[in-house]
């Protein structure tokens, strides 16, 4: 059963509604600038004297600035070039989910992971072959394929299937490797080409995972987009069967690959 938190309690859902996934931030007003700082009262008449030593001290400091800066400036003996310190300014981060983000909550798997929102719908087109039960979103990018079936964008989950032979933390990586050549052979157009992006272990909320990455590419008529990218992640659950979450976007919508490294950051282990 996949139930729907929104961050206050359970409901099921019926229908696409959502938060979405684009975030603007409150306006942020600006205090008024302060009143520029009061005009000196003129200086005293200093002596012969102490002007003559002021204007010697003053000169002398020059020369020792212009010295020094001769020093600093020079390249060093080695020929390297020398790392400057780019000036500091504002952390960029990824952007993140806003509090109150309805999640799926994937019990048969053991994870939640957010809803992305209107235009998403619960996944209900039956079953993926890699898992033993399904749950998640989807949409359809394209009605009718060549081969009489549609093609999606989707984000789904369910507990890893037993023919992969899970044999425990220690395989994930192997493990997933199967899972992407399953998944490449079962669902897209071939012949295709496969770029690994990424193929590293990742830690999810605190317990061992795999995250598999790629890109694939095809030319084959009747088909609108000419590539996906997807995203593989194997995410050791404490059970018997690690919890496999899928994504996929066709290259039709590009603009929304940014939404796979979103999910991936915002997954949590019941």
């Amino acid at each position: 059963m996949v139930r729907w938190w929104n961050g206050i309690s359970w409901s099921d859902v019926t229908t696409p509604a959502g938060p979405g996934v684009a975030v603007q931030a409150a306006p942020v007003h600006l205090p008024a600038p302060p009143a520029g700082p009061p005009q000196p009262t003129p200086a005293p008449r200093s002596s012969g004297r102490r002007t003559a030593w002021a204007v010697g001290l003053s000169v002398l400091g020059l020369v020792l600035v212009v010295v020094i800066g001769l020093l600093v400036g020079r390249p060093s003996g080695g020929g390297e070039d020398q790392e400057v310190a780019a000036p500091e300014g504002p952390a960029i981060t990824a952007p993140t989910f806003p509090p109150g983000t309805v999640r799926i909550v994937d019990e048969a798997a053991g994870i939640a992971y957010p809803f992305l929102g209107d235009g998403w719908y619960e996944y209900d087109l039956g079953v993926v072959l890699e898992t033993t039960a399904v749950a998640g979103q989807f949409f359809t990018t394209q009605d009718l394929t060549p081969d009489g079936g549609t093609f999606i964008a989707q984000c789904t989950s369910g507990p890893l299937a037993p023919e992969f032979a899970y044999p425990g933390p220690s395989g994930l990586q192997s493990t997933l490797g199967a899972v992407a050549d399953s998944v490449r052979a079962n669902y897209y157009p071939s012949p295709n080409e496969r770029q690994v992006l990424r193929d590293e272990g990742l830690t999810v909320d605190g317990t061992p995972a795999h995250l598999f990455e790629f890109q694939l590419s095809w030319d084959v008529e009747g088909y609108d987009a000419t590539g996906e990218r997807a995203a593989l992640l194997l995410v050791d659950v404490g059970r018997s069967a690690p919890a496999l979450l899928y994504l996929s976007i066709p290259n039709t919508h590009a603009e929304l690959y940014g939404v796979i490294d979103r999910v991936i950051g915002a997954v949590e282990v019941l």
